[in-house]
């Protein structure tokens, strides 16, 4: 939603692109993911903590989700894309969020170049 109302028109889901990115603004050639804290491992951020409990399980598990989106962000950079990600917790702070965005995202004339 903030997206359409900062003017920008996008896809979802992407499967035809490296790691399937939660947006993808196509004009602009910029790709967003939005990731859990946890499932990404978010560093410095408290609901990044690998579990405790059954880490055999869990430290195979999260460590290849962080390697599986450092590969496909390096594909799609690879391909002339703009990689945005935006955390879980930083949704909280949709004003920050926006800003980030604006600055982020390159104007349609630049990501044509």
């Amino acid at each position: 939603r903030l997206l359409h109302a900062m003017g920008y028109r996008f896809r979802l889901h992407r499967r035809d692109l490296p790691g399937t990115p939660d947006i993808a603004l196509p004009g602009r050639r910029t790709v967003i993911f939005v990731h859990g804290c946890f499932w990404h491992q978010h560093r410095g951020c408290p609901k990044g903590r690998m579990p405790i409990q059954r880490q055999e399980y869990w430290v195979p598990k999260l460590t290849r989700n962080v390697e599986r989106d450092l590969a496909a962000a390096g594909r799609l950079r690879e391909q002339g894309w703009t990689v945005i990600v935006v955390w879980e917790c930083e949704l909280s702070d949709l004003d920050g969020v926006r800003a980030r965005l604006s600055a982020m995202i390159p104007a349609r004339s630049e990501a044509r170049a």
